[in-house]
Formats: structure tokens, sequence, C-alpha cells
């Protein structure tokens, strides 16, 4: 028998949204995202202990989504910089 799929709830949605925008994914960054999506698919069930975890689990997420783009930014700005220098 098939596992039955769920459908993703609006937080877990738009953490899969935001981390597709980011295209391939490299070093620990599938990690890092199979983690996001895990605190949002808990922050969409409620939160556990009668939402007493959201907060919690809200500042796990905007640190983890912080530490998948942080080695995205370096990047960006390093390509910026070529345009400025005389070949």
């Amino acid at each position: 028998m098939a596992a039955r799929q769920r459908k993703p709830g609006p937080v877990e949605e738009a953490v899969r949204g935001d981390v597709e925008q980011l295209g391939d994914l490299v070093g620990v960054e599938p990690s890092l995202s199979e983690m996001a999506y895990r605190l949002a698919r808990e922050i969409d069930a409620g939160g556990g202990e009668d939402g007493r975890q959201i907060p919690q689990l809200n500042r796990e997420l905007r640190q983890t989504l912080a530490q998948l783009l942080e080695g995205r930014s370096a990047d960006d700005d390093d390509d910026l910089g070529d345009l400025a220098s005389p070949d």
C-alpha cells in the first residue's frame, strides 16, 4: 500500500518556495533545507504543547534559513565585485 501524500501547510509551502529559488543546493545546504522543512511542518502542525513551542520553532527556523542563505550572499558579492576590476 502506498504512503498517503500530505499537503504542506502554509509555512512549509513558503519555505519550500524560498529554498527552490536558491537553485542547486551544495555542501550542507540539502541538510539545512530538510531541517527548515521539518521546523516549518512542526509550526504548521500547531507547535506542540498547545502551541507553546511556536516561539522556539520560529527562532530555529529563522536561524536555519539564515545559515542556509549565509553562503549565498558571499557568492553574489564576488560576482558584482568583478565588474569594477580592470582586465
